[in-house]
């Protein structure tokens, strides 16, 4: 199996499409550094693919208001490394999902229900563990 490291790269590309401006003062941007196992059999470009074009797409209709994008690392110490940029207007926005502790609320259950068998699809190709930080754009 195949380990890598998923660090926060490309934000400002990636939040270029987020509202057709670009990232603006007050969008909430989640980094999530995670570590993806791929299962026996799997590429990456199996991954890639099925999270750009089925897992981003399912997460941004089960979130409405949210994006999420799968960037990938093209120099510096995290070259060739992947991360999951999450996008929301604002922490209002996100706060209408997750609690103050990042535990989802009554709304962020009733969304988590309805990506989870997207989501179960995506762990049939691996496994993944996340570590993140919020930020607010100033």
């Amino acid at each position: 199996m195949k380990n890598l490291s998923l660090i926060s790269v490309l934000i400002i590309t990636a939040g270029s499409a987020v509202f057709g401006q670009g990232l603006q003062k007050g969008n909430l941007v989640g980094l999530h550094v995670a570590t993806i196992n791929l299962n026996p059999d799997v590429t990456m470009n199996q991954y890639k693919d099925f999270f750009i074009k089925t897992a981003a797409p399912e997460y941004e209709k089960s979130y409405p208001g949210a994006k999420v994008y799968l960037a990938k690392g093209v120099r510096g110490e995290n070259e060739n490394s992947f991360s999951w940029i999450f996008v929301f207007e604002s922490e209002k926005a996100r706060d209408q999902y997750y609690n103050a502790d990042g535990t989802p609320n009554q709304t962020g259950k009733l969304a988590e229900e309805k990506f989870q068998p997207t989501f179960d699809k995506l762990n049939k190709l691996g496994t993944v563990t996340t570590k993140y930080t919020d930020w607010v754009i100033q």
